[in-house]
C-alpha cells in the first residue's frame, strides 16, 4: 500500500504509474501476441474474426468495469482519510457484485453473439469463426472481472506493483498456451481464446492466494465478504457514469467497426491490427491519468487540495513525454509493425496508412486523458461521461461515416484524432471552472 499524501508530486505519481504501465504493457502484449499468432498461423480471416470480436467484448464488460472504477474511489479517498474498516466493506461489496455482474453478462453475451454479428454486417464468412473466440471468451468472463476487479482495487490502496506481478505471469502464460494450442495442436481460433481464460484464471486464482497469506486489507472469502448497501450507493453514483460512458464508448467502437465492415476484409484485418497497436500505444496516457486519479483521490480524502494542481502538471509533463516518444515510433515504424501481424501487403498498407492518421495525434488524447483522471479521482465523473459522448457521438461516429463516403477507410482514420480535439477542448473548459472539486465522497 502507497500513502499518496506527502512527498514530491511527480516522484510519487511516476513510480505508482510506472508498475501500472509496466502491467498493462504485458496485457497488451498478450492480445498482440494473440494477433501475431492468428494472424501469421491462421488467417486474416480469423485476424478479422478477433478484431470484430474485441468492441463487443468491450461493450459487455465496459458497465460493470466503469462502476468497480467507482468502487475503488472510493476505496482511496477512505483510505486516504484512514478509514480501514470502510475499506474493508467497499471491497467486499465489489467482490459480491462483481461475481454476479459476470454470470448474467456471460449468459446474454453468449445468447445474442450471432445476432450481434449480423447487426454489425460482418461478412458471413467470417462470422461462424468470431462466434467461436466470442463465446469462449465471453465464458471466462467471471475470472476476467475478478482478475481486473482484484488490480483495480489495490491500485486504489495505492498498490500498482503486486497487479503488475500477476498481469506479467499472466502475459507469459497466455504467450505459451497460444503457442501450444494453435501450432501444436491445431486448435485454431478457439485455442487462442481458450489460452486467454485460462491465462487469466490462473493470474486471479494466484492472486487470491498470495493476498489472502500477505495482505493485511485484501482477505477473500465467499463466507465472510459483506454486502454495504450504503457503499454501493456511493460506487454507483461515481461508477454509474464512467460505465454509461465506457459503455457507450464500446458500443461507438461497435458503430465505427461496422462502418469498417463494409469496406471488406483486407480493411476489417488492418483496423484490428492497427487498433492493438493503438491499444499500446495509449496505454502511457491512460496509466499516468489512472495513478493521477487515485493521487487526487487521496489527497482530496486528506484534504490536502494544493497538492492536486501540481499532481496533474507533473502527470502531464511526463505522460507526454512519453506519448510525443510512442508518437515517433509508430510513424517511424508504422510498417514494420503491421508486417509482424500479417505477410499480407494490403493490409500492411492500410494499417500503416491508420498508424500515420490516428498516431499523430496521441499528444491530444494524452491531455485529454490527464484532465479526466483528476477530475475522476475527485469523485466527479458526470462530466467526463458527456466530453467522451459528445465527442464519440455527435463527432467521430457522424465524422467517420460522412468522411468515409468521400475518402474511403481514410475518412474513418481522420474523424477519431477529431474526436479527440473536440473531447479534449470541452474537458479542458470544465477543469477551469473548478466545480469538479466539490465532488469528493469523503
Amino acid at each position: 500500500m502507497k500513502d499518496l499524501t506527502q512527498g514530491k508530486e511527480g516522484p510519487l505519481i511516476l513510480k505508482f504509474a510506472l508498475p501500472m504501465l509496466l502491467g498493462n504493457v504485458f496485457q497488451q502484449l498478450y492480445n498482440i501476441v494473440d494477433s501475431i499468432v492468428v494472424g501469421n498461423f491462421i488467417g486474416k480471416e480469423a485476424l478479422a474474426a478477433v478484431g470484430a470480436s474485441f468492441p463487443i467484448i468491450f461493450a459487455f464488460l465496459s458497465l460493470i468495469i466503469g462502476i468497480a472504477t467507482g468502487s475503488t474511489i472510493v476505496i482511496s479517498q477512505y483510505f486516504g482519510a484512514k478509514n480501514i474498516e470502510k475499506v474493508k466493506r467497499t471491497i467486499d461489496t465489489l467482490f459480491i457484485f462483481l461475481f454476479f455482474a459476470s454470470i448474467t453478462i456471460s449468459i446474454i453475451a453468449i445468447i445474442f453473439s450471432e445476432d450481434i454479428f449480423k447487426l454489425l454486417k460482418l461478412p458471413e464468412e467470417i462470422i461462424p469463426t468470431a462466434k467461436i473466440y466470442f463465446n469462449i471468451f465471453m465464458g471466462g468472463a467471471i475470472v476476467s472481472f475478478g482478475f481486473n476487479g482484484t488490480s483495480a482495487i489495490l491500485r486504489g490502496l495505492g498498490d500498482s506493483k503486486t497487479p503488475m506481478y500477476f498481469l506479467i505471469i499472466s502475459t507469459f502464460t497466455n504467450i505459451g498456451l497460444d503457442l501450444l494450442f494453435v501450432i501444436v495442436f491445431q486448435w485454431g481460433i478457439a485455442g487462442v481464446a481458450i489460452a486467454s481464460v485460462i491465462a487469466q484464471g490462473g493470474a486471479f486464482l494466484t492472486a487470491i492466494i498470495y493476498l489472502n497469506k500477505n495482505h493485511k486489507i485484501i482477505q477473500f472469502s465467499f463466507k465472510n465478504l459483506i454486502f454495504d448497501k450504503q457503499i454501493f450507493k456511493k460506487s454507483i453514483r461515481i461508477g454509474l457514469p464512467t460505465g454509461i460512458q465506457q459503455t457507450f464508448v464500446s458500443l461507438g467502437m461497435m458503430a465505427l467497426i461496422g462502418i469498417v465492415n463494409t469496406f471488406g476484409t483486407n480493411v476489417i484485418a488492418a483496423y484490428s491490427v492497427a487498433t492493438r497497436i493503438n491499444s499500446l500505444a495509449s496505454l502511457p496516457a491512460m496509466n499516468f491519468a489512472a495513478a493521477l486519479s487515485t493521487f487526487v483521490g487521496q489527497n482530496l480524502g486528506a484534504k490536502k487540495t494544493e497538492r492536486v494542481k501540481s499532481g496533474f502538471i507533473a502527470t502531464f509533463k511526463m505522460s507526454s513525454i512519453i506519448s510525443l516518444t510512442v508518437t515517433a515510433a509508430v510513424l517511424l515504424f508504422g510498417n514494420f509493425i503491421m508486417g509482424l501481424f500479417t505477410n499480407d501487403s494490403e493490409v500492411i498498407r492500410i494499417g500503416q496508412e491508420y498508424l500515420m492518421i490516428v498516431g499523430s495525434f496521441y499528444i491530444v488524447l494524452t491531455a485529454m486523458f490527464s484532465i479526466s483522471g483528476v477530475m475522476r479521482g475527485a469523485g466527479d465523473t458526470i462530466i467526463p461521461m458527456f466530453t467522451t459522448l459528445i465527442s464519440l457521438w455527435v463527432v467521430r461516429i457522424p465524422g467517420a461515416y460522412i468522411l468515409s463516403k468521400h475518402f474511403g477507410e481514410k475518412g474513418i482514420w481522420w474523424a477519431i484524432p477529431i474526436g479527440w480535439m473536440i473531447g479534449l477542448l470541452l474537458a479542458y473548459i470544465y477543469y477551469l471552472t473548478g466545480n469538479w472539486k466539490k465532488k469528493v465522497v469523503i
